[in-house]
């Protein structure tokens, strides 16, 4: 049996049609149209992916992506008809793997969908434990954790990694393209607005001010740069 999906829409037609071409493709495939319903399903009968859309009726898909990574450890694709850049990028960061915009063509969806289980399968890569010391800025990988100055910094899973990659390389450039590929990985390509506003969250938590950043640099139509500042 094939790869189980959930597809999550109040889209009726949509979840026929859609459960219809994905079981074509040998998938095995359940839906639910409303976020109440799938998280029910996805508790009974764990799935491999979710595809879940953001404008569900009652609970919508953001909220519903919270409970789904408590309830199951699977990957989720975001299907969004908002072509708001911050909705897509906010289901990124609350713990999407990937986001499809509709309408979108049958094949680039089975696309993302090969990518993201591909990646789900890849065996992670154990996280260096070793803690790192950037002048006044301290991460400890193993503990999770991070401070500034000797002040804790409240950081989200991406906030986190994007900047032990910058501390990591504190001086040197990294490029948008290395950013991505790190942080994010396979499949996000191309989209560059995704670092540009982790970069914006990261700033308003780390600069004086995030206006006028002296810590993280933008090198104009390349990338960032760390740069280190000594405890006062």
């Amino acid at each position: 049996m094939g790869k189980k999906i959930l597809l999550i829409d109040d889209d009726a037609l949509l979840r026929r049609s859609l459960a219809f071409n994905l079981e074509q493709n040998g998938y095995s495939v359940q839906t639910a149209a409303s976020a109440e319903d799938g998280l029910k399903r996805a508790t009974l009968d764990r799935p491999d992916l979710v595809l879940l859309d953001i404008g569900l009726p009652g609970m919508d898909g953001l909220e519903a992506l919270r409970h789904l990574r408590d309830l199951v450890n699977a990957p989720v694709i975001m299907l969004t008809a908002r072509r708001r850049e911050l909705d897509e990028v906010l289901g990124l960061e609350l713990g999407a793997d990937d986001y499809v915009t509709k309408p979108f063509d049958l094949d680039v969806l089975l696309a993302h969908i090969k990518a993201v289980l591909r990646r789900a399968a890849q065996p992670q890569a154990a996280p260096a434990s070793e803690p790192l010391r950037v002048g006044d800025l301290l991460i400890d990988p193993a503990a999770h954790s991070a401070s500034l100055a000797g002040k804790p910094l409240e950081l989200s899973p991406r906030e986190f990694d994007l900047l032990t990659l910058l501390a990591s390389r504190a001086g040197t450039l990294v490029t948008t393209e290395e950013i991505l590929s790190t942080v994010w990985g396979e499949g996000f390509e191309g989209q560059p607005q995704v670092v540009y506003v982790h970069i914006r969250w990261l700033r308003e938590k780390i600069e004086a001010q995030p206006d006028n950043p002296r810590r993280i640099v933008t090198v104009r139509s390349l990338g960032y740069k760390y740069v280190p500042e000594e405890a006062a």
